[in-house]
């Protein structure tokens, strides 16, 4: 099975985006950090900036009250990174997606 972020990558990159992740792991605290506390993909492409935080759907209503309730979305927004999340799912054959954008 390939998690959430590789299926991400895929998606975005076979969109013509250029891709980077830049979630990083803080061995010292022991914890996933996030850029910007909600990013875990930066995806460009010719015109546009993607932030994306990718996850499973069934964590997808956790990450939306992350997102919303984070002081750093309206800076980052602001900025003209346009905000995405990504909940994937199996669905009856392949993996589906569910997005929201901020």
């Amino acid at each position: 099975m390939t998690s959430p972020t590789k299926r991400t990558l895929a998606k975005l990159r076979k969109e013509g985006y250029l891709c980077a992740i830049v979630e990083k792991f803080n061995r010292f605290a022991g914890i996933r950090q996030d850029l910007f506390g909600f990013i875990d993909i930066l995806a460009i492409r010719e015109g546009e900036i993607i932030g994306v935080q990718t996850t499973s759907l069934n964590c997808f209503s956790d990450h939306v009250k992350k997102i919303s309730k984070h002081k750093n979305l309206i800076p980052v927004k602001k900025s003209g990174i346009k905000i995405v999340l990504h909940g994937w799912f199996l669905g009856e054959k392949k993996w589906e997606l569910k997005i929201k954008t901020f």
